[in-house]
């Protein structure tokens, strides 16, 4: 009897871990990555206080 082709092996294993870093890496490319993420972060913080525009009126 030969092997069923869907039995995991050592090999199959690798690849699917491997696929499954490639499709973690594009999503966090397509959300912006973390630098991305801090610079949002740091604009939402600067949005809360008021520019010298709005001081001076």
């Amino acid at each position: 009897m030969s092997e069923s082709p869907f039995k995991l092996n050592r090999t199959r294993i690798f690849i699917l871990a491997m696929g499954a870093v490639v499709v973690l890496i594009a999503i966090s490319m397509m959300m912006g990555g973390l630098g991305q993420y801090q610079a949002l972060r740091e604009a939402a913080n600067a949005a809360k206080e008021p520019t010298a525009e709005q001081v001076g009126q």
